[in-house]
């Protein structure tokens, strides 16, 4: 059932500077899950083939292919490392400045969508200049084995320790995605001026499309709180985000969302968490009010989305269907995970679709959170056996 927070905590959080920016409104919006499924634990999944492809990298964030096979790793120190016939080259395709510390550092990467007669790879980092801690996306020229800064494409996006996104990919529509934090200040993610919260969308060149919701505005959707992935449905082309809900903000946690993505949509946060149905917020697709899932990166697979959660060490198989009313979950399974936290591989950062059709994920236990395994961290490949 839905609850309220009454005003009296959303004014003790307004001396904080945490206040949500619909204050206004007296109360925030608590909803249950939208789902009707039940989460299912499935350690060993059937048909299913798991590999270490590359060992020992530091932090790895983002992952993508080549279109001759080959692949891009970021690792969250600064360095972007290049996956040449399946091993790791030594030496960094490029090395970027970073602020170093907390959830920022070199996040994610995408390739233009007219590769390699565009041969340009685009970088979302947090740095520090003049005392100041901020995000942006970068474009890198590839050339060779090397890569070289090439332009800002977006400057200017909040930063902080904690709640930076990162998450960059480019749509079906040929436009660049990037997925922000609102860097602890929930108040940012309901503010029109800031690109804290949100999700942006800009050209190649960094310009804001003629098609955006609001003229001059790189702002698509507004309302998040921390979004890590980034995905498109294969046969329909909905794009899907994942976020991370609160963890002890408004006195509550969890609530970790998948959201399809609405042009000039407002997702709620600070004002709404779960699925209250409280205009004029759009309530997510899947939410786990009770368990902290932090989901990360995300892609389709074999008809279902898959999606890397961190705290939660699962690869989470979601079912989506579409309705006359939008998209519902119809499965929800925790793969090579008995229970929260006994995950098979550890933390999972990104899941990503190879050029050969295998699903390639990242683990994430040496960013300073988790527990350290052997050939940590690593890039898994997965298949589908007979």
């Amino acid at each position: 059932m839905k609850r309220r927070l009454a005003i009296s905590l959303i004014a003790i959080l307004g001396a904080t500077g945490m206040a949500p920016a619909c204050a206004s409104s007296a109360d925030v919006n608590i909803g249950p899950r939208p789902q009707a499924v039940e989460d299912r634990y499935v350690y060993a999944p059937a048909g299913i083939r798991v590999t270490s492809w590359v060992e020992n990298l530091k932090a790895p964030w983002s992952l993508v292919f080549l279109p001759d096979g080959d692949a891009l790793v970021s690792e969250r120190p600064g360095r972007i490392r290049l996956i040449e016939n399946g091993k790791l080259r030594t030496r960094p395709l490029a090395r970027i400045d970073v602020a170093r510390g907390g959830e920022g550092g070199l996040m994610g990467l995408a390739l233009h969508p007219r590769f390699p007669a565009q041969p340009y790879l685009y970088a979302m980092h947090t740095f520090e200049a003049g005392g100041r801690t901020t995000n942006r996306v970068i474009r890198l020229k590839i050339t060779g084995k090397t890569a070289r800064f090439d332009r800002i494409i977006v400057p200017g996006i909040p930063g902080a320790g904690y709640h930076n996104g990162g998450r960059i990919g480019f749509g079906p529509d040929g436009m660049l995605y990037i997925g922000t934090g609102e860097t602890f200040e929930a108040r940012l993610a309901q503010n029109p001026a800031s690109l804290g919260g949100k999700l942006l969308r800009v050209t190649p060149e960094g310009k804001v499309p003629a098609d955006n919701p609001t003229p001059g505005s790189p702002v698509f959707t507004s309302g998040h709180r921390n979004i890590q992935g980034l995905a498109w449905h294969p046969a329909t082309g909905a794009m899907f985000i994942s976020e991370h809900g609160p963890s002890g903000e408004f006195g509550f946690g969890a609530f970790d969302e998948i959201n399809a993505i609405r042009p000039g949509a407002n997702y709620g946060w600070p004002a709404a968490v779960g699925a209250p149905g409280a205009a004029p917020y759009t309530d997510p697709v899947v939410a786990w009010p009770r368990v902290t899932t932090p989901p990360s990166g995300m892609a389709f697979w074999r008809r279902h989305l898959f999606v890397a959660t961190l705290r939660s060490e699962a690869l989470i198989r979601v079912g989506l269907q579409r309705t006359p009313k939008g998209w519902r979950a119809t499965l929800i399974e925790r793969w090579f995970a008995r229970g929260r936290g006994s995950g098979r591989f550890g933390r999972l950062r990104d899941a990503v679709v190879g050029p050969d059709g295998a699903l390639y994920v990242l683990t994430n236990n040496r960013d300073g959170r988790g527990d350290r395994r052997q050939g940590d961290d690593r890039i898994l490949r997965i298949e589908a056996v007979k």
